[in-house]
């Protein structure tokens, strides 16, 4: 475990914002697996061509907390452990020296938030997805309140801004005392992996945290359907099965409401994975963006995913296989949206997401978009970044 030295807190200085930066939170994504949160999922990740994806998404956000408290001081851990982050931002940071600058555990990520609780920070920004924040809350407990930057494979927990400028500027806003943005109790949760070997989503709950909050800059924990949603959502999935059509490549996310469309046609699927169907049969079964976009060439593709329940999130949530260049390709009118009027309606009018990691396929999507509610219904909600 690396070892920091407390700085002395100054509590008349402007507000001070930890930033702890996991740099190889997300990596695992895009090459279809399911996290990086052991040594042997990180070299499988490299192995697959994974890049470092968490140490931009932290700049982005750093930048948009700047610009909505421009007196904000910064305390972070040498190198890409949020150094890096904060100086590609444009600001002069204090930061915690390491002993071992090279490396990246949950140990240092622990070890980096106890001493910045301890410094007396006045909010922790952290970059990573659940086990990160479970390495959090696991070190700080309710001493500090948190925030967590989108940047791993798995987000289920409420602890997260609905993108990384979004988790910026509430940071910003909350530190600059901006009444619009209030601490709340927030869950923080992750998925049960001897549920997912069981090819089940059990997402396990790990405590609350203080964290601060702002309408559509939050998101909200992960919701699961009603027990009245099954049956319309069966009857779409049919619909959307029986439209298929011949010649073309049908890529399906991941999540219990594609998983019906398989079914539909007597398939296998991945629950947490993407999978691929041609011509009515099975062409693969979680597949990483590299394989995608090989069965995409000399094909018309179409993409069918669900919406993440509670927090209204199309891509950017589990399915970073579907990366920002397979969109592209596929292109915004070959999107098929399956969702219940039910998990709309409990986003409280609040839109759905994508976060892509890439500016202009965001900006792409959105706008408003059809979603497929039951057989032979549909409604135009409105899409965002």
């Amino acid at each position: 475990m690396a070892n920091f030295k407390v700085i002395a807190s100054d509590r008349s200085a402007p507000p001070l914002l930890g930033v702890v930066v996991n740099p190889i939170a997300g990596m695992g994504g895009s090459v279809g697996l399911k996290g990086t949160d052991s040594d042997v999922i990180l070299a499988e990740a490299l192995r697959r061509g994974a890049h470092p994806l968490a140490g931009q998404k932290a700049t982005n956000a750093l930048r948009r907390a700047a610009l909505s408290c421009p007196d904000l001081r910064i305390l972070t851990v040498a190198g890409a452990m949020g150094e890096d982050a904060a100086r590609n931002a444009g600001l002069t940071p204090l930061v915690l020296p390491r002993r071992e600058a090279a490396s990246s555990t949950g140990a240092d990520t622990r070890a980096a938030a106890a001493a910045m609780a301890d410094h007396g920070v006045d909010l922790l920004l952290f970059v990573g997805g659940d086990g990160t924040a479970r390495d959090i809350i696991g070190s700080v407990g309710d001493r500090v309140p948190f925030l967590g930057v989108p940047a791993g494979v798995k987000m289920h927990s409420a602890v997260f801004g609905t993108s990384p400028a979004n988790t910026g500027l509430l940071a910003g806003l909350y530190l600059a005392g901006d009444p619009s943005a209030s601490l709340r109790e927030a869950e923080v949760m992750d998925l049960d992996e001897a549920a997912i070997r069981e090819d089940r989503v059990s997402a396990r709950l790990f405590g609350y945290a203080r964290s601060p909050y702002a309408h559509r800059l939050a998101q909200n924990a992960k919701a699961g359907a009603g027990p009245n949603e099954d049956v319309t959502l069966d009857a779409v999935a049919r619909q959307v099965a029986a439209e298929m059509q011949p010649g073309r490549l049908y890529i399906l996310g991941p999540g219990t409401t594609t998983r019906r469309v398989s079914h539909a046609l007597g398939l296998p699927n991945t629950l947490l994975g993407v999978d691929a169907l041609l011509d009515g049969s099975l062409v693969g079964l979680d597949l990483d963006e590299r394989t995608l976009l090989r069965l995409m060439e000399h094909r018309e593709a179409h993409i069918i995913v669900g919406v993440l329940g509670g927090q209204g999130s199309l891509f950017g949530r589990g399915n970073q296989q579907i990366s920002s260049e397979v969109i592209r390709q596929v292109g915004r009118d070959r999107i098929t949206v399956i969702a219940s009027a039910e998990k709309l309606i409990a986003l409280e009018g609040a839109p759905l997401r994508v976060d892509t990691g890439a500016d202009e396929i965001d900006a792409m999507l959105t706008g408003h978009i059809r979603v497929e509610i039951g057989p032979g219904r549909s409604t135009r909600y409105r899409l965002t970044a």
